[in-house]
């Protein structure tokens, strides 16, 4: 078994070279592992082996034998990662440590990409220009999708990039992104260009943006392992969050949401007895959340400004009777998508376009600050050479 030899902070200054403020950035980016330390949980150990592949030393033979001693922490097959984006603390969703409800009263989905990015005070986003030569796709998914694709493999050389370069890269992508699902014409914000292509009012398009905005990212998920996985072994941005992105599209989130969209439909269209039948039998979907046990703040905050109307709100009232739970954020996102009279999978796409942002943000990190990611696959089917 491979175990972890841990020492105290003078040592682990002492053989790094640095100043107590360095170390723990490395332990903050996940570069050193840290632990309490058993006899006073005030202080910390760090782990021999990460600083050794910082300093370039190697563990001698008496550290070996202390690490065989030692039992590990971490038990086998679990993948451990480390992200300064996003975190959930008291029920609330902080990015970069702003709480995100605060950010989407104003803020567009550019400003919290650059948050995310670690961009401030540089805005790649004013370097871009737009591209010429639509992308193929008859839904807003699929030219969506055909435009990271086209990206990953532009964007495939090895080459080193530096994080300003890669930045820029982030935004080409995004920006591109939106241009695909919305089409080309005037240079707007991103939510802006969305509101234009989905004919929304310019009084109704901070629904847009807020959305974008609470989208951008949440708890750690399949999506955000997959894309840093990829990022991990060398993928570029577009290619790393194109990976996250399939991932979410094909998950049991983007499922619910549809289901989500489809209750807000059947109240509209008075055919209540039927969902709440569905309901009955486990499938009424958008209220209640695991990572939210007292109600998802996002969906709180794009409800607040949704100015909902009668048949609306009697999807929302009627389904946190029948469960006894809050909406959840896929169901506001059903609800503003027909608030807005948006075509028919627009809360998907919402979220998948506000997502990027986060997911780019998630290939960077892990490109720039990530610790390597490390799993094991335990093979458990057939004995080699059984007939």
């Amino acid at each position: 078994m491979e175990d972890v030899r841990w020492i105290g902070r003078g040592e682990a200054l002492a053989r790094l070279g640095v100043k107590t403020q360095t170390l723990y950035a490395y332990v903050s980016r996940g570069r050193i592992a840290a632990r309490p330390d058993p006899s006073d949980p005030r202080r910390s150990l760090y782990a021999v082996q990460d600083i050794a592949r910082l300093t370039g030393d190697t563990v001698d033979d008496d550290e070996q034998a202390a690490q065989r001693r030692i039992p590990r922490m971490a038990g086998r097959g679990e993948a451990e990662v480390c992200s300064s984006l996003t975190a959930i603390a008291d029920g609330r969703l902080f990015y970069r440590g702003l709480d995100a409800t605060q950010l989407a009263e104003t803020a567009t989905l550019e400003d919290v990409a650059r948050r995310l990015w670690d961009a401030r005070p540089a805005n790649p986003f004013a370097e871009i220009r737009p591209r010429v030569g639509a992308v193929p796709g008859g839904s807003v998914r699929a030219r969506l999708f055909a435009a990271l694709a086209r990206r990953a493999e532009e964007d495939a050389d090895p080459k080193a990039r530096t994080v300003e370069t890669l930045r820029l890269e982030c935004a080409r992508v995004l920006d591109e992104a939106v241009d695909a699902a919305a089409g080309s014409g005037p240079r707007l914000f991103l939510h802006q260009r969305l509101a234009r292509s989905w004919k929304t009012p310019d009084r109704d398009a901070h629904l847009i943006r807020r959305a974008l905005v609470l989208a951008a990212d949440n708890e750690m998920n399949a999506s955000v392992l997959a894309t840093r996985a990829a990022a991990d072994g060398g993928a570029a941005p577009a290619a790393a969050a194109f990976a996250g992105l399939l991932t979410l599209a094909g998950s049991d989130m983007m499922a619910e949401l549809t289901r989500a969209a489809d209750w807000v439909v059947a109240v509209r269209r008075q055919a209540t007895d039927a969902a709440r039948r569905a309901h009955a039998a486990g499938g009424l979907a958008g209220f209640g959340s695991a990572e939210y046990p007292a109600g998802d703040p996002r969906a709180a905050a794009l409800l607040a400004a949704a100015d909902l109307p009668p048949d609306l709100s009697r999807a929302l009232l009627e389904g946190q009777t029948a469960t006894g739970r809050p909406a959840n954020f896929g169901l506001a996102l059903a609800l503003v998508a027909r608030r807005l009279e948006l075509p028919r999978d627009a809360a998907g796409d919402l979220l998948l376009l506000g997502r990027l942002a986060g997911l780019l943000g998630h290939a960077l990190d892990q490109s720039t600050n990530g610790s390597p990611i490390r799993a094991r696959l335990r093979y458990v089917g057939p004995e080699p050479g059984a007939h």
